[in-house]
């Protein structure tokens, strides 16, 4: 059984992501395009256009050519958004690894791509200058070029490069077969998305965003950039989540538009610093890159009366959305909306590959022109998860409601087993933040001699309610709530639990140090005698 789209098509490619922007420029010049948040500098779209011909003259100068590979190491700031559209101009690639990265996590992202140019900050010239050919930074420092010296080539601007089915972006992700492969995104994969996601969002000129989301993954390049410049919005960037700063840019600029990671919900709804602020310019905000539990969405829609709130789904492969909420409505808490326009889905058992029904519980499977190439230079993992007729395996557990919408239960490569019963680590974490003293909780399975695995769970307590929280009375309270095996083994109160800086939760760090998930932080246990 396939499940199409409810929204009509949209047109498929035809154009790149810089003549995109381009174009918008034309229709609104004057218009801010990119507001740097702490400083405030602006830049209008008029001047963007007028950065991305001069910073694409001084690479063509530099002998950068069509298929070329340029790399990011910064914060989100407006030269990042500029860099990005030149090298697209030429017919280059984007890659990108965090400005929060460590050192050889970054440089191996950078050398797995191959980057040859590196734009960054002057504290980290020091480790690419041996390693790429040219380094760019964002200030001065010995051994790179400055930016205003970009700025300032007297060169013409090539033509620009017009192939649609060219590489324009190439993130890292991890995929549904472990190790981070590179996910070959092509201009015709971002055009037709940002088509996709504006019919859903509804998003226009008169928006500004808050660029929250790290722009190295696809919800902050895409969805947070790429996205508002193509429709003549303002952008407003933050190198990273402070909430001050946060509630500050809303205010000061009246932001109307969020597309954010759960954590900074998680800010939006209960942070201190919030209390009293004036938040009421939100007119809607969209929560991806991972689960939102249904309590936290009522919460954050409670605290924002007016604003539409909802979460999406979507992957590195697919350009960042599957689904997304619709920008009238949002999301029944419990869902992700439904597809986007252009786009089918399958529910397949994984274990027999049949074709299941609605409400049935399997992989889903998706096929769309927002699907990506393929990873680069891994043949053989693009066909585990992508097949001749173009379906690519997500990876995750979930079902299509009569209604449409769908349920996402957890990732396949998650699910814990316990006795031969099946354990999804996101139904026992929604149903433990349901918990009014916790703020925040994962659970992963570790290995047992007698029920294979068994689940062990970590929470945080949650401010003011969660105080002197104890580990013994959550275990029974879950414990109440669900089936013999699925009840944790033990449960671990910490402070933080380790995230991605885009708000995904790093199972593996979890796993891997046992009970002590974050370095520094002594849970306080509890146990129970399966």
């Amino acid at each position: 059984m396939i499940w199409s789209s409810s929204y009509p098509e949209v047109p498929v490619g035809g154009t790149t992501l810089p003549a995109l922007v381009t174009e918008a420029a034309e229709r609104f010049p004057e218009r801010t395009a990119l507001v740097d948040g702490p400083s405030g500098a602006s830049v209008t779209y008029a001047e963007l256009v007028r950065r991305v011909e001069r910073i694409a003259a001084w690479l063509h100068a530099d002998g950068v050519r069509p298929g070329a590979v340029i790399g990011m190491w910064a914060p989100n700031t407006p030269p990042w958004a500029a860099f990005a559209l030149a090298a697209m101009r030429l017919g280059a690639t984007v890659t990108a690894t965090h400005a929060a990265a460590p050192e050889r996590e970054a440089l191996g992202t950078l050398a797995a791509a191959g980057a040859e140019v590196v734009v960054t900050v002057p504290e980290r010239v020091p480790a690419l200058r041996e390693r790429v050919r040219r380094v760019v930074v964002l200030g001065e420092a010995p051994g790179a070029t400055p930016l205003h010296e970009v700025l300032a080539c007297p060169d013409p601007s090539p033509p620009p490069a017009d192939d649609p089915d060219a590489v324009a972006l190439l993130p890292f992700s991890s995929g549904t077969t472990g190790r981070p492969k590179g996910v070959r995104l092509t201009h015709t994969n971002l055009v037709t998305h940002i088509r996709q996601m504006r019919a859903v969002l509804g998003l226009t000129e008169h928006d500004t965003t808050l660029a929250l989301a790290p722009f190295p993954h696809v919800l902050g390049s895409v969805g947070t950039l790429a996205l508002p410049l193509a429709v003549g919005a303002t952008v407003v960037t933050v190198p990273q989540v402070d909430p001050v700063l946060l509630a500050d840019l809303v205010e000061r600029h009246r932001v109307r538009f969020l597309a954010v990671p759960p954590p900074v919900a998680t800010v939006l709804t209960a942070h201190p610093a919030l209390a009293g602020r004036d938040l009421s310019s939100l007119r809607f905000v969209g929560v991806g890159a991972a689960p939102l539990p249904p309590r936290l969405q009522e919460a954050l829609a409670a605290r924002l009366p007016g604003c539409v709130v909802g979460q999406g789904w979507g992957m590195t492969e697919t350009t960042s959305g599957i689904c997304l909420p619709d920008g009238r409505t949002g999301t029944t808490p419990g869902t992700v909306g439904r597809p986007l326009p252009n786009t089918e889905l399958r529910v397949v058992d994984p274990e027999t590959g049949r074709d299941l029904g609605v409400s049935e519980c399997g992989e889903l499977w998706v096929r769309g022109p927002q699907v990506m190439a393929g990873y680069q230079d891994a043949p053989e993992a693009t066909a585990a998860v992508l097949d001749a007729d173009g379906w690519l395996r997500t990876g995750d557990l979930g079902r299509i409601e009569p209604s449409g919408d769908v349920v996402l239960l957890d990732r396949l490569k998650e699910l814990i087993k316990v006795d031969g019963f099946q354990v999804a680590p996101a139904e026992l974490e929604a149903l433990l933040v349901e918990h009014p003293a916790v703020a925040d909780a994962a659970v992963v399975g570790r290995p047992d001699e007698r029920h294979g695995e068994v689940p062990v769970a970590f929470v945080v307590p949650r401010p003011g309610d969660g105080a002197g929280l104890d580990g013994d009375t959550v275990l029974r309270w879950i414990t109440e709530r669900v089936s013999r095996h699925q009840r944790p083994a033990a449960l671990n109160v910490v402070d933080v639990l380790p995230r991605s800086p885009a708000g995904k939760l790093l199972r593996r760090t979890l796993r891997d140090l046992g009970d002590a998930p974050t370095p520094g932080v002594e849970p306080r246990s509890a146990t129970l005698a399966r």
